[in-house]
């Protein structure tokens, strides 16, 4: 039986997952599992994972056709792993090849239920990656998910199975910050959930993939937020500003328009000045990027805002 047992929903994903499961094959921590669960692909991600077996024995695919990254996750984690430990991948997502050895430290202590680290956000490479996550010092809270969440992906988080499987696994009713939604439950739940101060996950910016669908996320936080009340716990003007900061970010990657980002940073500023430069340089920097949006033409904007 492995220690870790590393689940990767795919989709379509031809264009990174040979990259992606490199990245978890070195690992120099050897014991562990790579369970692959395909979604329906049309293209030839069974056939590159099936070849990537070959190579590794400890890669496996699994179908679970058209039901959705949750329900993936959900098959890998609470029917088909043997490890003691699961730890999620995104197909477009790399990890530093010391990440499951610094996890195994992290569980030695019998008192913590996850862990995660320090996220790199990086385009088409990984060594080239200038923005980096915080993470808080203290353990994972609930106030912490509901202004900016710091665990950032799933790629970032491993659990305990017997912790997982307690939560019920993800929704598959949401679709977007479904991750986040379980969170809440895993912490609202009483689970230790600890930081690394390593960056030790690669996020893989997508401009074109679900995370570009701004009102879908915002429903989906509003789906993470009542789940939120049922544990006590209400955003804070601060928090809305947070948040607000973190779409107006998100707004000038993706383009979203001449007034989006300067929409939302607006909206920022009126649930809390003091929440959106929280962290003064980046709410210096959001304000002034989303402002000079306004003048700039789309193909500088886009140069200038899409990294």
């Amino acid at each position: 039986m492995p220690c870790f047992s590393i689940i990767v929903p795919c989709f379509n994903a031809e264009a990174t997952i040979v990259e992606t499961l490199d990245s978890l094959s070195e690992q120099t921590l050897p014991d562990f599992e790579i369970i692959c669960v395909d979604d329906g692909s049309t293209d030839a991600t069974c056939a590159l994972i099936l070849a990537a077996q070959k190579q590794d024995s400890r890669i496996s695919l699994a179908r679970n056709t058209g039901k959705g990254p949750s329900d993936a996750r959900n098959l890998g984690a609470l029917t088909l792993a043997q490890g003691e430990i699961i730890a999620f991948c995104d197909a477009d997502d790399l990890w530093a090849t010391s990440k499951l050895a610094y996890l195994n430290v992290a569980f030695r202590s019998s008192s913590v239920d996850a862990a995660y680290s320090q996220v790199a956000f990086f385009d088409a490479c990984p060594e080239k990656a200038t923005t980096y996550s915080e993470v808080p010092e203290s353990d994972l809270k609930v106030s912490h998910l509901l202004g900016e969440n710091p665990v950032c992906t799933m790629s970032n988080l491993a659990v305990r199975r017997e912790v997982f499987a307690d939560t019920g696994g993800f929704d598959a009713q949401i679709v977007h910050n479904e991750d986040l939604e379980w969170l809440i439950r895993l912490v609202g739940q009483g689970a230790r959930v600890v930081s690394i101060a390593d960056a030790l996950t690669y996020y893989r910016r997508n401009h074109g993939g679900l995370s570009a669908d701004l009102p879908a996320m915002a429903k989906g936080r509003d789906a993470a937020l009542k789940t939120a009340a049922r544990f006590g716990f209400h955003p804070s003007k601060k928090d809305e500003a947070v948040h607000m900061r973190y779409l107006a970010r998100r707004a000038l990657r993706l383009g979203y328009g001449r007034l989006g980002a300067v929409r939302f940073a607006m909206r920022g500023l009126l649930f809390s000045p003091v929440g959106f430069f929280a962290q003064p340089r980046r709410g210096a920097l959001t304000l002034f990027g989303a402002l000079v949006a306004l003048v700039l033409p789309r193909r500088v904007n886009h140069l200038l805002f899409s990294r």
